[in-house]
């Protein structure tokens, strides 16, 4: 189990300090904190035979470091329901797929997005991305963006609920990509990108001391586009987009336990499509789907302990070498060119199993004459691997050199820290600033 989750739970699991909870708001975050990022802690079945209908309904979510490399930064993908792989390129492209800044048509733009987490319980919390592209002649176009993840204010407390000091936890990335066009049609990407997370300050926990967790990490992708097509007699451009994402070093927040102490970071496929329609002079359509999969290894079930006078699990039961006994699924202790190619058939459930780790997205895009657009979209993961399923609205405004995108997410089946949200993403167009100064 990932250190930093012990040190936590060490800090949340005693009794006085659950009460302590109850009285101080800082440390309900903290709780929240354990919960959105490894929310299956306890998700393990607690038998020993298991039947092919408890593979099939138990909970067996996929936990990896720094999820927060997964957050839609932007609001217009965020409007169309977190589908962005393959749609019409624009600011925010390094996180969705690079590739797509080859068919940049403009030199140069920059956008910042704000997202609060969380804001229907605590205002601190948030999701801030900073983005941007240059198009060289003849030479590709290069991008830079910064993601910082803040998760406001914690106060660590001792078993008596003494406090022992305050920190404000977060994460952050720094993103590298670069694309051209190998054709026509045809464009390739990549991108490089530095990890930091600190969610521990070095506290001291139970007489050993944490440290942030760093990765360096790559992206691959391609995106693909055909000449107008006739749909009818309206013309159409469809796409079509790869991105593998987070290709990187596993992450640790201590040096105790080695590499058994270390957590894959959330190594991604994402493929799209999309169908963009002029349908005249005013009027265009953009339709987009998105398919995820994360590429590391799914937990296993793990034989139980069982207690011979309570007849109760009391832990999981190892081997004489020391090693977890699995009774059904693989080892998650591997590499990481290895969990990557063993994420398509390690889940204790099989085949079924492995399409249930897909994730959908849908999305819609309307303009109006370039100035006014309106979104929406819908988000599937199955009820086993998290159970999101959300709706989003959006909408979008440019005026001059400025552009304005605003999101909303609507859940259809559990609670979301994005519900009762409105995210906003602002983008500077330099192409057009340029042309209002030689008009003027």
């Amino acid at each position: 189990m990932n250190y930093a989750v012990n040190c936590f739970l060490y800090l949340i699991n005693k009794k006085n300090q659950m009460r302590y909870l109850q009285k101080n708001r800082t440390n309900h975050i903290l709780f929240l904190l354990i919960f959105m990022s490894f929310n299956s802690l306890y998700s393990q079945i607690n038998y020993n035979q298991i039947s092919g209908q408890e593979l099939n309904s138990r909970l067996n979510t996929i936990t990896t470091a720094v999820p927060f490399l997964l957050i839609s930064p932007d609001s217009r993908a965020g409007g169309m329901g977190d589908a962005g792989c393959a749609s019409t390129v624009d600011i925010n492209s390094i996180h969705w797929n690079p590739a797509k800044l080859g068919f940049a048509e403009k030199q140069m733009g920059i956008g910042v997005s704000y997202t609060p987490w969380l804001r229907a319980l605590v205002p601190d919390i948030n999701l801030a991305y900073l983005s941007g592209y240059y198009r060289m002649k003849k030479a590709g176009t290069i991008g830079v963006a910064l993601r910082y993840f803040s998760l406001g204010d914690i106060t660590f407390t001792d078993i008596n609920g003494n406090t022992t000091g305050q920190f404000r936890p977060n994460e952050f990335s720094i993103d590298v990509a670069y694309a051209t066009k190998l054709g026509k049609n045809f464009s390739a990407g990549g991108a490089m990108r530095y990890i930091n997370s600190n969610l521990t300050g070095g506290t001291f926990v139970d007489g050993s001391s944490t440290r942030p967790g760093r990765s360096f990490a790559v992206d691959i992708s391609g995106m693909y586009k055909t000449e107008k097509v006739k749909i009818g007699d309206k013309k159409a451009v469809v796409g079509f987009g790869l991105n593998i994402s987070n290709i990187g070093a596993k992450m640790s927040y201590s040096d105790r336990g080695g590499k058994n102490n270390s957590d894959f970071i959330p190594i991604n496929m994402r493929l799209g499509s999309s169908l963009a329609i002029n349908v005249d002079e005013y009027n265009s359509i953009l339709f987009v789907a998105d398919i995820n999969k994360l590429l590391v290894p799914t937990p296993p079930i793990y034989k139980r302990k069982i207690n011979p006078i309570t007849g109760q699990p009391e832990g999981v039961d190892y081997d004489a070498n020391g090693d977890p006994i699995i009774l059904a699924g693989k080892d998650p202790k591997r590499g990481i060119a290895e969990g990557i190619l063993g994420s398509f058939n390690d889940a204790p459930g099989g085949a079924k199993e492995e399409l249930r780790e897909i994730n959908y997205s849908l999305g819609m895009e309307y303009w109006y004459n370039k100035l006014f657009a309106i979104r929406m979209g819908y988000f599937y993961e199955h009820p086993t691997k998290g159970n999101r399923q959300y709706f989003t609205l959006g909408a979008g405004v440019k005026y001059n050199v400025f552009g304005l995108d605003f999101a909303y997410l609507i859940p259809t089946q559990q609670r979301n820290p994005l519900e009762n949200t409105l995210r906003f993403s602002l983008t500077f167009d330099f192409d057009a600033f340029k042309a209002q100064n030689d008009e003027e």
